[in-house]
């Protein structure tokens, strides 16, 4: 595979190739978590922390494992790293925990995890690796907040709700009232709202995409514009 620049990868991660908004992955676990932002937080962090561990690992034992047994190998690796980040939350965050629930385990089954394993991590060296999985994580941590945070404000007027559970006793009042005697809408906080807000999102990034390929051609055009020259012919062409 070609070699990908650390700015190329940054970029993959965050906006062109973001496994939310472009690829369209992990959307089972995104679209049920992102009532609100603590619970989108606390889901985005363990698939962070995922993806970065298994694909550091996947690029060291990348020699060492035929293509014959690949993908079980990197299910296992995938599966160990959850299981320390489920372990990690039971410790530290039980309560949240026990919202995000059978969530957490089926982090094994996000195909963004398997698929940066399989596609990047297993056919490069091991720092690019954590790079993109880093850049890929942070990019579906930030449309969890993003998608979290619409579905929480719209649906009952608030922002980091319960961000204690996740922070501890520092956060227990952060939370914002945004609206005063605000009618909860139901909608939003169920699971129409969390497909309406990821729609919103899409044709937002699809939206900033076509007008910034607008802006690069307009550009592109003035300069070809500004480069030509007229040539003026004279005498007679037989």
């Amino acid at each position: 595979m070609s070699t990908k620049t650390s700015a190329e990868i940054v970029r993959d991660g965050l906006w062109t190739n973001n496994p939310a908004l472009v690829q369209v992955l992990g959307l089972c676990p995104l679209l049920a978590v992102t009532s609100t932002v603590v619970n989108a937080l606390g889901l985005g962090i363990a698939t962070l922390l995922v993806l970065m561990g298994s694909n550091l690992a996947v690029s060291l034992i990348r020699n060492f494992v035929s293509d014959s047994v690949r993908l079980p190998a990197f299910v296992m690796i995938i599966a160990s790293f959850v299981t320390c980040a489920e372990l990690l939350m039971q410790a530290f965050t039980y309560e949240l925990y026990q919202i995000l629930g059978i969530f957490i385990p089926l982090i094994v089954t996000n195909c963004a995890i398997l698929g940066r394993a399989d596609a990047f991590a297993s056919k490069t060296t091991p720092l690019p690796a954590l790079l993109d999985g880093a850049m890929m994580g942070l990019g579906f941590l930030a449309v969890l907040i993003v998608l979290g945070g619409m579905r929480e404000l719209i649906g009952q007027g608030t922002l980091f709700v319960d961000m204690d559970l996740l922070l501890g006793p520092m956060a227990a009042d952060w939370t914002l009232n945004i609206f005063r005697d605000y009618p909860d809408m139901l909608f939003m906080v169920l699971p129409p709202g969390a497909f309406v807000g990821l729609g919103l999102l899409i044709a937002l990034k699809n939206g900033i995409d076509n007008k910034l390929e607008e802006r690069r051609k307009a550009r592109n055009t003035d300069v070809v514009t500004a480069g030509s020259k007229r040539v003026r012919v004279t005498g007679n062409i037989s």
